[in-house]
């Protein structure tokens, strides 16, 4: 019987539903927020990535459609086991939210105009706020090396806040600067990258 826990609890199909339904099932503050926890799971606890690995598996799930953690979640699964582990994760980071939402609808049909759900809807966001400006901050630290991707950060942010441009144009902007700049910088030059 305990070969066969430590079979199922080494089987990387399970670990991979497991690790991604807690994160379903505790993230507050949606996919954002889910990513300095994701790194924490896929870097540091169970090293399935490596830390350069897990920045560009962001950056791919940020250019994609669709939620962040989800598509996070599938690349992370598809990285580890294939087509069957994509969607295993995938599984996993969705099903706490379906489970959760239909009952929280069902609830707030209720009691939706109580002050203290409010109080405490008020007091969810804060905190996902914080989330988000923590992953920020992290990802900042590791995505802006030199003055380039700096130049471009702040382009953007600055396009997206203060002009209204779609998220969408200033990551397609991000990847023509991008090649531009990998194109005309000079041989031996890094960036300010690190290797």
């Amino acid at each position: 019987m305990t070969d066969k826990l430590i079979t199922l609890k080494n089987n990387m199909y399970i670990q991979l539903f497991i690790e991604f339904f807690k994160l379903g099932l505790f993230t507050i503050g949606g996919g954002m927020a889910m990513i300095p926890l994701i790194q924490g799971i896929v870097v540091d606890r169970k090293h399935w990535m490596t830390e350069e690995e897990a920045v560009d598996c962001i950056a791919v799930s940020q250019g994609l459609p669709g939620v962040i953690a989800i598509n996070m979640a599938t690349y992370i699964g598809q990285k580890k086991k294939g087509i069957p582990g994509g969607i295993i994760a995938t599984v996993g980071v969705m099903l706490p939210s379906l489970i959760i939402i239909i009952m929280v609808v069902e609830l707030l049909s209720t009691i939706g105009g109580n002050k203290y759900v409010a109080g405490a809807l008020v007091g969810i966001k804060a905190a996902a706020t914080g989330l988000i400006i923590f992953a920020a901050y992290k990802l900042g630290k590791q995505i802006l090396k030199g003055p380039f991707q700096w130049i471009l950060a702040v382009a953007a942010f600055a396009v997206i806040a203060f002009l209204g441009v779609n998220a969408v144009w200033a990551i397609i902007g991000g990847i023509v600067a991008g090649l531009i700049y990998t194109k005309i910088k000079p041989s031996g030059e890094d960036g300010g990258e690190e290797k």
